[in-house]
């Protein structure tokens, strides 16, 4: 049986992957699409309060098979 896993690709070129492991596609796609919106919402919040240290930027995951 397949699994899968999400990996978060953000503007400044790193990347992250969750520790969590997927049953099907569709839960690791929700999984990430879920983590990528509460990244962006926090980076928000954060540049309100110290503008400059938390630009926004296109950041996107991919949800990959293992």
């Amino acid at each position: 049986m397949s699994k899968f896993k999400v990996v978060y690709y953000w503007s400044d070129g790193t990347s992250d992957e969750e520790d969590e492991y997927y049953n099907s596609y569709e839960e690791a796609y929700d999984a990430g699409r879920y983590g990528l919106q509460c990244a962006i919402e926090g980076a928000e919040i954060l540049h309100m309060s110290n503008p400059g240290d938390y630009p926004f930027g296109e950041s996107d995951f991919e949800v990959e098979e293992i």
